[in-house]
């Protein structure tokens, strides 16, 4: 594939500072269709899934979203002849989700994604214009898998902000937001139901659904219970799903709140604690022979994250106990120094560094710790540790927005592999889409992540795992 040229480059610039606002038929000018924003977004060791969106300028030389045909063209990257076409949705739409299984794994391949005779192209974020980004080069290549049996699918998500109704907002208002169109509903439970739906279905096969915070806006008693029953509707709690509070779900000030439980300081109200647990609490489960240990690093009035002494005594009494035994830890805020340097919100974002060094230096002795699941950042990320780990830190872009999603984690006998998907109902696709325009239209440029930070496989032993 040859990527954007100067004319086409400026062509994508200028759509790309222009919020989506509608959708479906336009009456655009003729030949104006472009196919753009080409992302390959998934990439397993038998399956592929690419996005992508097509534009038109109206009689005002606006660009808007048209109706369009999805067509992909597949090939190995060392068959001589063409590509084919692998896979056609007979509906059509301004916002293409394409997904091809029965791939081989660790194959190349190399691809085609068509609208009406248009090629797609991607848009002009780093990511996908990296010299090695499969959106330039045309191909990609499945992933190995870990040797062994598939044991167990878990879904890591975070960040659904219940309740919210402007996107995109970091201060003051500022930088512009994002709203739902008129008639839909609104954009977060929205995206949470997609998401629910995706992981019922069988070709995603989840068992635990894991949510990293900030499940509301405001952890107001209506958005606390609404993301309670939504989240019941889709299993049991502690045994289907698990989830820990995010800075958005802390304790809150005001007579709103004032019908549900105090917490140390008598000013604050715990509305979500109320729907979950009382702040504080550690979330300690066992699926099989594999432990989840939830943290909860939220501070009252902060956006930041902290560990209380209670809490990090009981998680180091639950690790030293038993240190071998496999480990996924989860929590709302980010732990390593690169994710601190990193983030668009600065140091004092994510977890404070004592907390963060200490809980390094604490897996640092316990062998069976292998992942930690973030939140906070709305961005797919991996960083490095600050000291010598076996650990993967792992931030997964959020739920409620672009790139609007989860991660699947695979476990397997002999390690895992971990890919980010996007939900995939049409609203869903919409309004991920409209949500591109977020933080001046950057957003992407910040969230999406690298082919590798969303897709990877890792080997383990978890040949003791059930």
């Amino acid at each position: 594939m040859t990527c954007c040229g100067p004319n086409r480059r400026r062509v994508l610039a200028a759509l790309a500072a222009i919020p989506i606002l509608a959708a479906g038929p336009a009456r655009a000018q003729a030949g104006s269709m472009i196919a753009t924003d080409l992302e390959v977004v998934t990439i397993t060791d038998t399956s592929v899934v690419l996005t992508w969106t097509t534009l038109a300028l109206d009689p005002s030389g606006n660009p808007v979203p048209v109706d369009a045909g999805t067509r992909l063209h597949l090939a190995p990257a060392d068959a001589l002849a063409p590509a084919r076409p692998c896979f056609e949705d007979p509906v059509r739409t301004p916002y293409h989700y394409a997904e091809v299984t029965g791939l081989e794994p660790g194959r190349t391949y190399r691809f085609e994604a068509w609208s009406d005779g248009v090629r797609a192209t991607p848009a002009l974020t780093v990511a996908t214009h990296l010299p090695t980004s499969p959106e330039c080069t045309g191909q990609f290549t499945t992933l190995a898998p870990p040797p062994g049996r598939l044991l167990r699918t878990l879904a890591l998500s975070n960040d659904l902000h219940i309740g919210e109704q402007i996107a995109g907002l970091i201060m003051n208002g500022w930088p512009p937001g994002v709203e739902q169109e008129p008639g839909l509903p609104p954009y977060p439970e929205l995206m949470l139901a997609a998401m629910l739906e995706d992981l019922r279905r069988p070709d995603r096969d989840v068992d635990h659904l894991l949510v990293a915070g900030d499940l509301t806006a405001e952890a107001t008693p209506d958005q606390s219970a609404d993301v309670r029953a939504r989240l019941d509707s889709w299993g049991v709690a502690d045994r289907d799903w698990f989830a820990v509070r995010g800075n958005h779900d802390r304790p809150h000030i005001g007579a709103e709140y004032a019908g549900c439980p105090t917490v140390a300081d008598a000013e604050h109200h715990d509305c979500w604690g109320e729907s979950f647990r009382p702040r504080g609490q550690l979330v300690d489960h066992r699926l099989g022979e594999l432990r989840l240990l939830g943290l909860d690093t939220t501070m009252l009035d902060a956006a930041g994250g902290a560990i209380d002494p209670e809490q990090f005594t009981l998680l180091r009494e639950l690790l030293t106990a038993d240190p071998d035994r496999p480990t996924l830890v989860f929590g709302h805020h980010p732990v390593t120094w690169e994710s601190a340097l990193t983030n668009i919100n600065g140091v004092n974002f994510v977890l404070n560094r004592p907390d963060a060094l200490a809980l390094q230096s604490l897996y640092s002795t316990i062998p069976g710790v292998f992942l930690h699941h973030a939140g906070h950042t709305h961005r797919n990320r991996r960083t490095a540790p600050d000291v010598p780990l076996n650990v993967e830190f792992l931030e997964v872009g959020a739920v409620k927005e672009y790139p609007g999603g989860y991660t699947l984690l695979r476990l397997y006998e002999g390690g895992y592999t971990a890919n980010f998907y996007k939900t995939r109902a049409p609203d869903a696709r919409r309004w991920s889409t409209r949500s591109r325009a977020e933080y001046l239209g950057l957003l992407p440029e910040y969230t999406l992540g690298t082919t590798a930070d969303r897709n990877h496989a890792v080997h383990r032993d978890f040949s003791g795992l059930t």
